[in-house]
């Protein structure tokens, strides 16, 4: 028996624990592994449901993919082959592709999955073995509203710039769009101060796990409608500025842009607000003065506030432009850089930030450099061994990418690490049209995803804990997951594989396979940057989980700054103490403008979508855990009983959701939290119940975010004749 000290591979919260496995069993089977939470300030030693059962995924099962794959044509069934042979097979088509079409014919798509080896690796792997420009990865689908408007507006993306422990202080949290009791259960219990004192305010159009957090006077919930979050909260600033509420001088001392933001945010007035938002002018006002008078009380001695936003804000064709909102509002109160609390986004995948700090967007280089930027392309190829003017410019984001598969414009060849796109992209009847155009489909995967499954080749790669790695949670900390067993014989690292195509490619600039000698390279070349690495040590990292920025000067001794928990504490807990992320060391308000609202559909319902507590992402992982399955099996619609009246819905009965881009049925499920114009489906499943069949593929033009929380639908009950 031996234990191993890991973390979970799911959410970005990153809880700590420990993996026992077992003595092998009977006739050699492989050994039993069970889960217990451990220590970690994030988590406080507690597992969901999701992380509790991890452990089923590893070791032989029936549905792990065990050896690599290939389909000699078309309409032939997927046959199993040697390594040789796969990885033949794609460089010698990747290299026909080329020469017939060019660097970018080649296309690759990463994910937040992926431990910051993997993500550095692959974006390395495209740009100097691949010579292409086109990678992007599902973090796009994720994180880069948020991303965007933090660059923006503080000069730096790290998505919680403090500790999390600190909203153990606070007296006030405003959570945006966040459903965090079911996304990541063990961040609730950084709540529960906020809760005892009344003031958790969840803003949500239906009234969520997060949302019943805020009964018996623990706090308030709002219910805008879909895509009414930015009118909300301009109006909020628009009463903060009216009323004189704001901080002057923390204002004339750290930011600039105030009078162009105050401009634009005139014509908010709660009256106004009150018709597009959905949320009474009352309410608004009574939110601006609650937020003004507990952060005065906080400068006066008192306990911080908070403003923490989520994917319901942020994934909409506004969604930078939200964010953007969120933190000014933060600003206007005094917030960010200071004690008395701040602004931070809830990072999603596991290492979704590191994910994007790694050089796997379309648009950006390791250490959250440009791709555009001389002097960043210049240093990224000096420490690679290569010219700045043999990397490719920038590439097309995810979105662009997929809905332009096997066109004139987009790439022939596809290859796909981390992600399941049939199932999260949006539109995917589209992205089904384009997967089957291209002359090369490659997938990386642990399972045979409904994206694999379309693959002319699928090569089985080993989960996390079958290797080593690390991830950077959603407060900017650096961890070390550990290989704890010993994956199947026939899969293979991803760094193994990428490390084999370069070679075979013929590729000038050589990559690493082994994950310590990444991380190193890691360190040199994000040295000096604002995701700044290089002074991090492999060996600490296992130990103290330190927090970027990282300097070699600023090496590995314990920081002043102290957690609430007592842990030594390396690296950089709290960002902006001094200065914000722009040269000038302000942060940057500026004008925002809301769009007009998409219009509704015939019958005035618009679709929302989001996580289910036992399931994550595209359900490739939960889907195949017996007893999370069992809580829920099947796509679900979620529908106001008054609505589902009016409609002739029955609870558990089956209806028809129809959109522009297509149809899906779903099982009605009654909710009285909803809004009555609102219907909510989760996003985990394939096939005919995927809800991505019905969101269209509208972008946010700062951030290419695709819309997926306000999509205009109808929906009709479906006979048990008709869905035979």
């Amino acid at each position: 028996m031996s234990e191993t000290r890991t973390h979970c591979p799911y959410c970005a919260l990153q809880c700590a624990m420990t993996l026992t496995a077992h003595d092998a069993g009977p006739l050699g089977s492989a050994p039993a592994v069970t889960v217990a939470g451990a220590s970690f300030p994030t988590s406080g030693g507690r597992l969901c449901r999701k992380g509790a059962t991890a452990a089923q995924l590893l070791g032989e099962r029936p549905d792990r993919l065990t050896a690599p794959l290939v389909r000699d044509h078309r309409d032939a069934d997927l046959r199993e082959t040697s390594w040789d042979e796969a990885l033949d097979r794609v460089v010698s088509r990747i290299t026909a592709l080329q020469r017939r079409h060019g660097p970018d014919a080649i296309g690759v798509f990463g994910s937040g999955s992926l431990t910051n080896e993997k993500a550095y690796s692959l974006g390395k792997f495209a740009r100097t073995a691949l010579r292409t420009s086109r990678i992007d990865y599902n973090g796009r689908f994720c994180m880069a509203s948020a991303a965007r408007a933090a660059t923006e507006v503080l000069g730096l993306d790290r998505g919680l710039p403090f500790p999390l422990t600190d909203l153990d202080a606070a007296c006030t949290v405003l959570l945006l769009g966040s459903n965090v009791a079911d996304t990541m259960p063990p961040f609730v219990q950084h709540l529960e101060k906020a809760r005892g004192l009344g003031g958790l305010i969840v803003v949500d159009p239906r009234r969520s796990a997060t949302a019943h957090l805020t009964d018996d006077g623990a706090g308030h919930h709002l219910a805008p409608a879909p895509g009414g979050d930015l009118p909300l909260l301009l109006s909020v600033a628009h009463v903060l500025l009216a009323e004189s509420l704001v901080d002057e001088d923390y204002l004339s001392r750290r930011t600039t842009g105030l009078g162009a933001f105050r401009r634009s945010v005139g014509e908010w007035w709660p009256e106004r607000a009150q018709a597009v938002s959905g949320v009474s002018a009352a309410r608004i006002r009574w939110l601006a003065r609650h937020l003004a008078a507990a952060a005065r009380a906080s400068k006066a001695g008192g306990d911080p506030v908070f403003i923490l936003t989520g994917r319901g804000v942020e994934q909409h064709r506004d969604g930078t432009d939200t964010a953007k909102a969120a933190i000014s509002l933060a600003l206007l109160l005094g917030l960010p850089g200071t004690r008395h609390g701040g602004y931070g986004t809830i990072t999603g995948q596991g290492n979704g930030q590191g994910g994007r700090e790694m050089g796997q967007k379309a648009d950006q280089l390791p250490g959250l450099r440009s791709i555009t930027d001389p002097a960043d392309r210049e240093t990224v190829a000096r420490r690679w061994g290569t010219t700045a003017d043999a990397l490719p410019g920038a590439g097309l984001p995810a979105t662009q990418l997929l809905h332009t598969l096997g066109t004139d414009r987009g790439v022939k060849a596809l290859l796909v690490h981390g992600a399941n796109v049939v199932v999260s992209a949006p539109d995917v009847r589209h992205v089904e049209r384009g997967l089957r155009a291209l002359d090369l489909l490659v997938v990386c995967d642990v399972f045979l995803s409904e994206t694999a499954a379309m693959a002319d080749v699928v090569l089985p790669v080993l989960q996390w804990a079958e290797e080593d790695g690390t991830l950077t949670n959603l407060e900017g900390r650096i961890l070390r997951r550990r290989r704890a067993v010993t994956g199947p014989a026939g899969a293979r690292s991803e760094l193994w594989i990428l490390a084999e195509l370069a070679r075979r490619l013929d590729s000038p600039v050589p990559l690493a396979e082994e994950p310590e000698e990444v991380f190193a390279e890691i360190r040199r070349v994000t040295a000096g940057s604002r995701a700044d690495y290089s002074g991090l040590d492999w060996e600490r990292c296992a130990d103290v989980a330190p927090y970027w920025p990282l300097t070699q000067t600023r090496g590995t001794e314990p920081s002043t700054e102290l957690s609430t928990t007592g842990e030594p504490v390396i690296g950089t807990p709290r960002l902006f103490a001094e200065r914000f992320g722009h040269a000038d060391g302000r942060a940057h308000l500026g004008p925002i403008t809301a769009r007009p609202a998409q219009p509704a559909s015939a019958h005035g319902l618009t679709l929302t979508t989001g996580r289910l507590m036992e399931h994550y992402q595209s359900g490739t992982q939960t889907r195949r855990v017996r007893e999370l399955l069992a809580v829920h099996p099947e796509a679900t619609v979620s529908v106001h009983p008054a609505t589902a009246a009016e409609r002739g819905l029955e609870d558990g009965a089956r209806a028809e959701l129809r959109s522009a881009t297509g149809t899906l049925r779903a099982r009605v499920v009654l909710d009285a939290g909803l809004r009555t114009d609102t219907v909510f489906m989760p996003f985990h499943f394939g096939g005919t119940g995927a809800a991505n069949r019905l969101t269209a593929g509208l972008l946010d033009p700062l951030s290419q975010m695709p819309e997926f929380k306000s999509t205009p639908v109808d929906l009709h009950p479906v006979s048990a004749a008709d869905d035979e």
